[in-house]
């Protein structure tokens, strides 16, 4: 970055002289008074520093805001916390949820039962905005623009549950489990896992293996991606049910099998 510039005034070796009038008791008495080129000029400035300051500089107090219930959810049959979690986009996904509702849920978060209702706690961004008294404070604009931005939250809310339904078909399936694994860490495309499904169940979510070495060791193939139940408990993913044959639940343990032996789903092109 150049250097700035130095621009200095010269000093002025005048000095500007007027004629205060002060009253003292009636009595009129003429002063010089030495202009502002001067340093006893600072004297008077300094006096006179107490006054600009204005008492409405004090803000008045603000009232906190209210904060916002928590939303609950009841749960109806065949829902996970996982499921939950993504539909209300909660941070920290399912363990969040879980960690919230424990008292509730139990101590199997794999188990949640019909019925019971839990409590979705609101966002931390909105928590954050609850704690700022600041914010309170902006200009005109800026409350009309968080009024408008508050405004349009249950419309971004919406839109954003409206783009994780999933249809309850193969398509559906697979792309819910894509974003489970996503949560996971389990690599994986959709690509891989139809490919894999077509072949061993033809994309039926109830096919059983009666006749192979692992029936005749009474562990049949289950589901979608025909997952032993050993296997299927070795590397069920936490949050899906703990139903073999539940597609999402058979695909997500069946793709972290496949990872930790294959390095992923994509790569396996046979019985595996």
């Amino acid at each position: 970055m150049p250097a700035q510039g130095k621009h200095r005034r010269s000093p002025s070796t005048s000095l500007g002289r007027t004629l205060a009038a002060v009253t003292a008791g009636g009595a009129v008495l003429a002063l010089p008074v030495i202009g502002a080129t001067s340093a006893f000029a600072a004297p008077a400035a300094a006096a006179a520093a107490p006054q600009a300051v204005a008492p409405a500089a004090v803000a008045a107090p603000v009232n906190s805001v209210a904060k916002a219930a928590p939303t609950k959810h009841s749960v109806v049959a065949g829902e996970t916390l996982s499921k939950i979690a993504r539909e209300y986009s909660v941070s920290g996904g399912w363990k969040k949820l879980y960690e919230g509702n424990r008292k509730i849920v139990g101590s199997n978060p794999d188990l949640i039962h019909p019925g019971i209702k839990l409590v979705i706690a609101a966002s931390s961004d909105d928590k954050a905005a609850k704690a700022s008294p600041s914010a309170e404070r902006g200009t005109p604009a800026d409350r009309a623009d968080r009024s408008d931005r508050i405004n349009a939250a249950p419309v971004a809310q919406a839109a954003e549950q409206k783009a994780v339904t999933y249809t309850n078909d193969l398509d559906g399936w697979i792309r819910e489990s894509l974003a489970v694994m996503a949560e996971h860490g389990i690599p994986g495309t959709y690509e891989g896992i139809h490919r894999n499904i077509m072949r061993e169940s033809s994309g039926n979510p109830a096919a059983i293996n009666n006749w192979d070495s692992n029936a005749a060791k009474g562990t049949p193939s289950k589901g979608l991606l025909q997952v032993i139940d050993p296997t299927f408990q070795a590397y069920h993913v936490p949050g899906t049910s703990t139903d073999s044959y539940d597609p999402v639940a058979n695909i997500t343990a069946a793709c972290n099998y496949a990872a930790d032996r294959y390095g992923s789903i994509d790569n396996v092109f046979g019985a595996y």
